[in-house]
């Protein structure tokens, strides 16, 4: 039975960023209902006021989540839908729908956030810095390289016959890393771009009736992999000026409406290179909440023409917010040691055991509410099992 409140169908609840978004409709007065891979685990199950549905797994039928999530739009009748990841975005845009606003973009707007060497050639054209990068139809045409390289999946997910896979890139010293993570690069277009060292950054915001609005940054402190991965922990930084316009033109250039995020390596010169373009929630959505930037409550209620609320902060808090599962898990990987010798600069393991035990009053922990605790709890427990299993969620 509907409570009176805007209904929004979020996920997949799988996403790093789905406990966060779920907590940021709630507490904008909204009733959430997700959907979730079947017989996966996530932490939103672990939330009473969250309904959870589970669907087919797109990794295992494309055309049946699709069918599944069509039955659950009619079932549900949400006001709006909101994906969170690349994969619920790829699915989400393939759908038709009679009443719901989808929290996001077009369809041809989304096939190009999920086409990062059209990513690339958009940032360049709104005068951004990109790494020189060139587009092979396969990894057999790789060919000659210079190295060390960085060699990634041109798709954020692909489509092979009935399942949707999420290709890995790699980071090569020399040919033989190389051959030895092919497989993992999957069969279809590829980048491949010099390795550059770096911190990496991230530039928020959402598109209004006034177009973007509400941009924030951040920059990485610490990976879970050291090797190159989502972050364990990160900091609030101000948005760079030049970056701001470059941003703004980018996504005016797309014709982009939503959530978004740019991702940044400033390197040891300071320059700032473009990497990607996300067009859904990002994992650090718990640092940009904590300092007063409800992004998935603002972007759904503008979709669902509602007043903004609650209001844009003046003057955000600077803080770091931490993700505890990963925390853990990033000390396993500096003890693991690197997988690549094209990555020099490694982590000590006294020194990252003494920043992980410090504690300021600035930190502020992912996915935590003193109202629901097992929340937390649970979400680490199951970071940890993921990393153990070897399984991955999406950023």
């Amino acid at each position: 039975m509907r409570s009176g409140k805007p209904v929004v169908l979020l996920g997949f609840a799988q996403a790093f960023a789905a406990i966060e978004a779920a907590w940021s409709l709630q507490d904008a007065g909204m009733q959430v209902v997700a959907f979730a891979r079947r017989g996966k685990r996530s932490a939103l199950s672990r939330m009473r006021d969250v309904i959870v549905h589970e669907v087919t797994p797109p990794e295992v039928s494309i055309e049946q989540c699709l069918a599944d999530l069509a039955d659950l739009v009619a079932q549900v009748q949400p006001d709006g839908i909101l994906p969170l990841d690349d994969a619920s975005l790829w699915l989400t845009s393939c759908l038709t729908y009679d009443r719901a606003e989808l929290i996001g973009p077009s369809p041809d707007a989304a096939a190009l956030a999920l086409d990062k060497h059209a990513q690339v050639q958009a940032a360049q054209l709104a005068g951004m810095r990109v790494p020189p990068t060139r587009l092979v139809r396969s990894a057999s045409e790789l060919g000659e390289l210079e190295w060390p390289v960085v060699v990634k999946p041109a798709e954020a997910v692909r489509a092979e016959g009935d399942r949707l896979t999420r290709p890995r890139g790699v980071i090569a010293a020399d040919r033989a890393e190389l051959d030895a993570a092919r497989d993992g690069l999957g069969d279809g277009p590829l980048l491949v771009q010099p390795y550059i060292t770096g911190v990496g950054e991230g530039v928020f915001g959402y598109v209004n009736e006034h177009g973007v609005s509400a941009l924030s940054a951040h920059r990485r402190v610490r990976m879970v992999n050291p090797h190159g991965s989502a972050s364990s922990a990160c900091t609030s930084i101000d948005v760079d000026p030049d970056l701001a316009v470059s941003v703004r033109e980018l996504i005016a250039d797309l014709q982009w409406r939503g959530l978004f995020m740019v991702e940044l390596l400033r390197d040891d010169d300071g320059v700032p290179w473009f990497m990607e373009f996300n067009g859904r929630a990002w994992g650090s959505l718990a640092l940009a909440r904590r300092r007063g930037f409800e992004y998935p409550a603002w972007a759904t209620q503008h979709a669902l023409g509602m007043p903004q609320t609650p209001p844009q902060p003046t003057a955000p808090a600077s803080i770091t917010a931490r993700h505890l599962g990963r925390e853990i898990a990033h000390l396993l990987f500096v003890l693991r040691g690197p997988q690549s010798q094209a990555v020099t600069a490694w982590p000590g393991r006294v020194s990252t055991v003494r920043q992980l035990a410090h504690i300021s009053r600035d930190d502020r922990l992912y996915n935590w509410n003193p109202r629901r605790p097992s929340v937390l709890v649970g979400d680490t427990i199951d970071t940890l099992r993921d990393l153990v299993s070897g399984r991955r969620r999406a950023g």
